[in-house]
């Protein structure tokens, strides 16, 4: 798994970090930094959930067979 981020899309609401610390922290009045872009197995749900939760879907898995990426109301 590989996280990434759209940092044109991202406005810093810090949804990823409230779900993930370990892997997304979010500055005030910041844009999502990626901690760790490649978690281990242990974070995989932390991070799933916070890429379903994202406001404004700024946030996507690069090897979509890792986990379930859907945007937030499709599962």
């Amino acid at each position: 798994m590989r996280i990434r981020a759209d940092l044109d899309l991202c406005q810093g609401h810090a949804v990823c970090q409230a779900e993930a610390p370990e892997v997304f922290t979010v500055p005030k009045r910041g844009r999502v930094e990626i901690l760790d872009d490649a978690p281990t197995g242990e974070h995989e749900p932390a991070v799933a959930n916070a890429i379903r939760y994202c406001p404004t879907q700024a946030l996507s898995i690069a090897d979509a067979g890792a986990t379930d990426p859907s945007p937030k109301g499709t599962d």
